[in-house]
C-alpha cells in the first residue's frame, strides 16, 4: 500500500517506511538476501535514508558481496560526511571497519 502512494515533495516522508522496517526483519529472521531487496526498494524511494544505506550495505556483508557493501558504506560516509567526527554510532564505525579491511 505504501509503495502506491504519492508523497509531496514539500512533505515528510514516513519516519520508517514499511519496506525498510521489513528488511530489518528480514536481518532478524537471518535473511540478508530478502533484507538487501528491501532496504534496496526503499532506496529507490527513499534515497539517502542512514537506516536503509546501512542496512543494505550490513546484508550486502553478510551475504559475502563485497562490492555491493562496499558501495553502501561509502554512501554511508558519505551522506554522514559533515557529522560530527567524535560520533560513536556504532554503524559508522562498522563502515570504516569494513572500508578498511577491504583495502587491506
Amino acid at each position: 500500500m505504501e509503495d502506491k502512494t504519492e508523497k509531496s515533495a514539500v512533505t515528510p516522508g514516513p519516519l520508517s517506511p514499511a519496506r525498510e522496517l521489513l528488511g530489518e526483519m528480514f536481518l532478524e529472521l537471518n535473511d540478508p538476501a530478502k533484507a538487501l531487496d528491501q532496504f534496496e526498494a526503499t532506496l529507490k524511494k527513499e534515497p539517502r535514508r542512514f537506516r536503509s544505506i546501512y542496512g543494505a550495505a550490513h546484508a550486502a556483508q553478510i551475504i559475502g558481496s563485497p562490492d555491493t557493501s562496499k558501495k553502501y558504506f561509502r554512501e554511508l560516509l558519505e551522506v554522514c560526511a559533515k557529522a560530527d567526527k567524535s560520533s560513536a554510532r556504532p554503524e559508522l564505525k562498522e563502515a570504516r571497519d569494513a572500508l578498511a579491511k577491504q583495502k587491506g
